[in-house]
C-alpha cells in the first residue's frame, strides 16, 4: 500500500478514536452530569473517598481531564478543598487507566450490538437521558471500531524499510520516546487515546517494548499537562489542583523512566503479549500513584499554594468589562447589530458566570462570593442599559424590515438577561445566604431535584445563546421543548416536596420555603431564556398564537 494511503487510513482511525472518546464523555455528562458533580461535591475533607469518587467518575466519563476540570471548578468556588481535589484527580488518573484496560480486550462482537441498541435508543426516543445512553453506547462501539481500524492501518508499516531504524532509535533513546508520547497525549487532549495508540502499535509490532514503556510514561505526563493547560485562565484555587497532579505524575514518571535501564521489570507477570503488559503497567503505575500520593495531598497543597499564591486584587479588578459596542458602526445597521449581538453574548457570559456557581453557594456562601455575584449583576445592568441606548441610536438610521426586527429581538434579549441577573442576585443569592447562615439542610431528594434542575437550565442557557447568534430553527424548537420540560420538572418537584412535608420529613419542613423559591426561580430563568426562540418560530409558523384549546 502506498505510504500516503497508510497515513490516510491511520489518521482517519485516530480521529475516529478521539471523536468517539469525546462522544462518550459528552453523553455521560448530559445524561448524568448533575449526579456526577454532586458525587464530587460531597467528598470535602475525605481524601481517600475523593480518590474513589474520582476513579468512578473517570471510568464513566472516560477522561481524567474532565474530572480535573470539575474538581478545579469546585475548588474555585470553595466547595472542594485543594487536597481533596488533588486526591480526586489522582483517582481519576487510575480510573482512566482502568478504561484503557477494559477497551484493550477483544470486544469486537459487541460493536454491532452496541450500534444497534444505541442508535435505536437515540433515534426512537425523545427523552434526553435515554437518547444520551444511546449516544454513549454508539460512542463505545466507535472506540472499539477505531481500534480495529488502527490495527489494520498499521499492518503495512511492519514491512516498511524505515520502520526498523525508527523503532531502533526510539528503543535506544527512551528520553525521546518519553517526550514524543507526552507531546502526543497533550496534543490529542486524551491520555486514554494516547495509551491505546501506543499499545496498539506495540501489539502490531510497529513499536518495540523498549520504546513503548517510556512512551506510556510520557503519555502519563502529557495527560497531566492537559488539565493544566485547560485551566490556565481560571482562578488560582482552580489551577492548583491540576498543577499538583502534574507534579505528582511528572516526578513519578521521570523517576520510573530513570529506573528502566537499571531495574528489570517483571513484565511477564503483567500478562501475556505486549499490549497486555503495557496496559497493565499503565494501570499499576497509576494505582501506585494513588496509594503513595493521596496521603501526601496535604503537603502538596501547601507546596502549590506557595507556587501559586493568591493574587492581591479586589473584586472590582476582576469585574472590568470590555464592551463590544462599536460606535463607528452606527451608520451601518448590519454591522452595528452584529456589534450589539457580540455585546449581548458577552453580557450573557457574565450572567452564565453568575448562574453556574449558584448550587455551590447553597453549600458554602462566603461574603466575597456573594459580593462578587452582586457586583456582576451591576455589570449586567450597566450592559443592558448601554445595549438599549446603542440600539436606539441604530434605530434612528434607515433600517430594513429584517434589521428592525433583529434590533427589537436584541433589545428583548437584553431585557431578559437583566431580569435573569436580578433573579440570581436578588432571589437566589439571598436564599443561599439564609440557608447557609442558619445551617439549614435540604433533604437528599430535594437537593437532587435542585441540582438536576440547575444543570438542565444551565445547558438551556448555552442553547439560548446559540439561538441568539444563529437563529437555527431546530435549536429554537429544542429550546421551546425544554421550556415545557422544565415546567414539568418544576411542577413534579413542587408536588414531591409537598409529599415530603406531609410525611413530616424534618429537612423538608425547615427548608420548605427555600426549596420552592429556588425551583420557581429556575423555572422563571428558563422561561426568559426560551423567549429567544419565539420570534424565529413565529416567522416559520411553528409557534401557536395561544395555548388555549379552540372553542
Amino acid at each position: 500500500m502506498h505510504p500516503l494511503l497508510v497515513l490516510l487510513h491511520l489518521a482517519g482511525a485516530v480521529l475516529l478514536l478521539l471523536w468517539a472518546v469525546r462522544m462518550v464523555r459528552t453523553g455521560v455528562e448530559r445524561a448524568f452530569g448533575a449526579r456526577l458533580k454532586e458525587a464530587l461535591r460531597k467528598v470535602r475533607g475525605k481524601n481517600f473517598r475523593a480518590a474513589v469518587v474520582g476513579t468512578v467518575l473517570a471510568v464513566m466519563l472516560q477522561s481524567s481531564t474532565a474530572v480535573g476540570i470539575l474538581a478545579a471548578g469546585f475548588a474555585a468556588s470553595g466547595v472542594l478543598g485543594t487536597s481533596a481535589g488533588i486526591a480526586a484527580l489522582l483517582g481519576a488518573d487510575f480510573g482512566s487507566a482502568l478504561v484503557v484496560q477494559i477497551l484493550s480486550f477483544d470486544l469486537s462482537l459487541l460493536i454491532p450490538v452496541l450500534i444497534i441498541i444505541g442508535a435505536s435508543l437515540f433515534l426512537r426516543f425523545e427523552a434526553r437521558p435515554v437518547r444520551q445512553v444511546g449516544r454513549i453506547m454508539v460512542g463505545i462501539a466507535l472506540i472499539l471500531l477505531s481500534l480495529q481500524m488502527i490495527g489494520q492501518a498499521t499492518e503495512p508499516l511492519r514491512d516498511s524499510a524505515a520502520l526498523p531504524q525508527i523503532a531502533s532509535y526510539l528503543a535506544r533513546d527512551p528520553l525521546s520516546s518519553f517526550a514524543i508520547a507526552a507531546i502526543v497525549a497533550w496534543f490529542v487532549h486524551s491520555s486514554v487515546a494516547a495509551v491505546l495508540l501506543i499499545a496498539t502499535f506495540a501489539g502490531r509490532g510497529v513499536l518495540p517494548l523498549d520504546a513503548a514503556l517510556p512512551m506510556v510514561l510520557g503519555a502519563n505526563l502529557g495527560g497531566g499537562l492537559i488539565a493544566v493547560w485547560l485551566t490556565r485562565g481560571l482562578d488560582v484555587a482552580a489551577r492548583r489542583i491540576p498543577l499538583a497532579n502534574l507534579i505528582f505524575r511528572g516526578v513519578a514518571a521521570v523517576a520510573v523512566l530513570a529506573a528502566l535501564p537499571v531495574v528489570e521489570l517483571p513484565l511477564e507477570r503483567l500478562g501475556g503479549g505486549e499490549v497486555r503488559q503495557l496496559i497493565t503497567f499503565h494501570v499499576v503505575f497509576n494505582g501506585l500513584l494513588v496509594l503513595l500520593c493521596v496521603p501526601l495531598a496535604g503537603l502538596m497543597e501547601r507546596l502549590v499554594s506557595v507556587l501559586l499564591p493568591e493574587p492581591r486584587m479586589g473584586i472590582s479588578a476582576r469585574l472590568e468589562p470590555a464592551s463590544a459596542l462599536d460606535r463607528s458602526s452606527l451608520g451601518t445597521p448590519r454591522m452595528a447589530l452584529a456589534s450589539a449581538t457580540r455585546e449581548l453574548l458577552r453580557i450573557g457570559g457574565t450572567v452564565e458566570q453568575m448562574f453556574r456557581p449558584v448550587v455551590d453557594l447553597f453549600y458554602k456562601a462566603s461574603k466575597e462570593d456573594l459580593d462578587h455575584i452582586r457586583g456582576m449583576d451591576k455589570l449586567v445592568n450597566k450592559g443592558h442599559r448601554e445595549v438599549k441606548l446603542y440600539i436606539a441610536e441604530v434605530n434612528r438610521g434607515e433600517l430594513s424590515s429584517a434589521e428592525a426586527q433583529r434590533a427589537m429581538r436584541l433589545v428583548d434579549f437584553a431585557v431578559n438577561l437583566e431580569h435573569i441577573g436580578d433573579i440570581i442576585a436578588k432571589t437566589l443569592v439571598p436564599l443561599a445566604e439564609v440557608k447557609v447562615s442558619r445551617y439549614k439542610r435540604f433533604s437528599d431528594e430535594g437537593w437532587g431535584e435542585i441540582v438536576a434542575l440547575h444543570a438542565r437550565v444551565l445547558s438551556n442557557m448555552e442553547l439560548a445563546f446559540n439561538v441568539l447568534l444563529s437563529e437555527d430553527l431546530e435549536s429554537c424548537r429544542l429550546l421551546v421543548r425544554e421550556k415545557e420540560a422544565i415546567r414539568r420538572l418544576e411542577r413534579e418537584s413542587h408536588n414531591r416536596h409537598l409529599q415530603r412535608l406531609g410525611s413530616g420529613k424534618a429537612e423538608s419542613i425547615e427548608t420548605s420555603e427555600i426549596h420552592l423559591e429556588v425551583v420557581r426561580a429556575f423555572k422563571e430563568i428558563n422561561s426568559l431564556l426560551a423567549t429567544a426562540a419565539y420570534p424565529v418560530l413565529q416567522e416559520s409558523g411553528d409557534l401557536l398564537e395561544s395555548r388555549l384549546a379552540p372553542q
